[in-house]
């Protein structure tokens, strides 16, 4: 196949760091090709390059034979380059449309929405996507936004395509549908430059893979002749087990039951809808739903940050329902929340600090009415060592750590604090995958000590590998309970959807 594009040793410097060391490879015509590695790698840094967000500090870019300067994302956009951001760039209250067309090189004081609305239905119909164009964007599923993003990159005549991580916010089912009309474009000549961080994902879609470790090009490999177990080692330089094995502990004893439990959420609508469901000693249950659905509020309910409006959470018996978030901890609750830096750490205060965050007031840390650093010091000490956190020392500013480095703090504080009950909300998100192998070691670890452990993840791998039992939350009800040991992706995917077994 012929290259669609090419670099040549490029390079992209910050302050004290080099992102991008002396990168070269090339995305082929018709080709899918993954661009593979662990957070810091550069990828990002190195697909925004080549969308025009970035100046490279040195090297060069080759488009269709051409050399080519790209100082915009309006230069990529009218050389025939897209980019589908993980976070997607639309405008909520404007329709389908009017999102797809907005700031292309043929919108005008007088937009022909006919003409617009012929082509974008035209796409839609080679790809099998199905949109109302008139919709607004605030009233699709994240799903439906997805497509949104890709249509505008199809809208403009893109030759190249950057997807980064385009299934974190999809179904298993609308993640097939999206794999099957990548392998479509690809047909029809798209160069797709595809950035994941599921080894899974990679070896699903993609025809070749290029990993980078450090902001250096480890290797390009044809997909067809690699291994999971191969990539994994390029990319962090050493193997990772893959397989998670768990003793069974059968436990009938509840720790945690929640009966009918309703809260309204931000934008003042009811986001918790009767939700129950009972955690058992010694057992992880895995909460699985698309993003939205729920999910932060009841973690936020439960913790006390969030009142319930009716219904009742209970703690080994105690009604614990709208109790303050003091009282909860106090009892034996720990929290890993979603959001490691607005919800996890005060990214000012020292790891020393971070690692008693919610403590502070308890006699163990004081001497009279001031806080006892040196022993605040000496235990934060021997967490760093028992959790392996890298650090320069206990009294570095945690905000200055790495995302793995950071979550390893909140992990080191919650376990201390959890004798009955750990709240895990997304303890994986965003982490290296040898971080995630240690972070699945550590909650194993947990649940053999018979703490029960609620466990939300977008991640269904993961999911199946750590839970005994699964609940599918959707639209603020849970919609199905399903055994683990037997459970299809298949299965959970369609009832994230909000397909119930009893539906037609």
């Amino acid at each position: 196949m012929e290259t669609l594009i090419r670099t040549e040793e490029l390079t992209k410097r910050f302050p004290r760091v080099v992102a991008n060391d002396a990168i070269s490879l090339d995305v082929r015509y018709g080709e899918i090709h993954c661009l593979l590695g662990e957070n810091g790698a550069g990828k990002s840094t190195f697909s925004e390059c080549l969308y025009g967000a970035y100046q490279p500090t040195a090297g060069r870019i080759f488009f269709m034979g051409q050399q080519v300067q790209i100082s915009s994302p309006a230069d990529a956009i009218a050389l025939g380059i897209g980019m589908v951001h993980q976070h997607f760039v639309l405008v909520p209250p404007l329709t389908v449309i009017e999102n797809i067309i907005a700031g292309t090189s043929s919108l005008s004081q007088l937009v022909d929405y006919r003409r617009a609305e012929e082509e974008i239905l035209q796409l839609c119909d080679q790809y099998g996507v199905e949109l109302d164009l008139y919709a607004k964007i605030r009233q699709l599923s994240v799903g439906e936004q997805q497509w949104v993003e890709i249509l505008k990159a199809l809208y403009v005549k893109a030759k190249l395509l950057i997807l980064d991580e385009p299934t974190a916010v999809l179904t298993p089912q609308e993640s097939d549908k999206l794999f099957d009309v990548l392998q479509e474009m690809t047909r029809e000549g798209l160069g797709i430059l595809f950035i994941t961080h599921k080894l899974k994902e990679v070896m699903r879609v993609s025809d070749r893979v290029s990993v980078l470790r450090k902001g250096k090009l480890v290797a390009t490999v044809d997909t067809a002749s690699t291994t999971k177990e191969e990539l994994t080692k390029m990319m962090v330089g050493r193997e990772i087990v893959f397989n998670v094995e768990k003793e069974t502990i059968p436990s009938v004893e509840p720790v945690l039951e929640i009966s009918d439990l309703r809260a309204m959420g931000d934008r003042e609508q009811e986001a918790l809808k009767g939700v129950s469901l009972t955690l058992h000693k010694g057992e992880i249950l895995a909460l699985a739903g698309v993003a939205g659905n729920g999910q932060k509020e009841l973690y936020e309910v439960l913790m006390g940050v969030r009142s319930a409006s009716s219904g009742k959470v209970l703690l080994q018996g105690e009604d614990i329902t709208n109790k303050p978030t003091s009282y909860i901890m106090s009892r034996g609750v720990g929290h890993i929340p979603g959001d490691r830096l607005n919800e996890g750490l005060i990214t000012e205060f020292s790891v020393a600090e971070n690692l008693i965050l919610g403590e502070q007031r308890s006699k163990s840390y004081s001497s009279g009415p001031l806080l006892d650093f040196k022993k605040i010091k000496e235990i934060a000490r021997s967490q760093i060592s028992k959790f392996d956190i890298v650090t320069p020392s206990e009294d570095t500013s945690s905000g200055t750590l790495s995302g793995g480095n950071q979550q390893k703090v909140i992990l080191a504080r919650e376990f201390q604090r959890c004798s009955l009950c750990l709240l895990a909300n997304q303890p994986t998100r965003g982490l290296d995958i040898g971080v995630i192998e240690y972070v699945h070691r550590q909650l194993l670890s947990k649940r053999a000590e018979g703490i029960g452990i609620l466990l939300a993840s977008d991640d269904l791998d993961e999911i199946l590998d750590l839970a005994d039992r699964i609940v599918v939350i959707y639209d603020g009800r849970i919609i199905g309970i399903l055994d683990a040991s037997d459970a299809k992706i298949e299965e959970i995917g369609l009832l994230m959807a909000g397909v119930e077994e009893t539906d037609p």
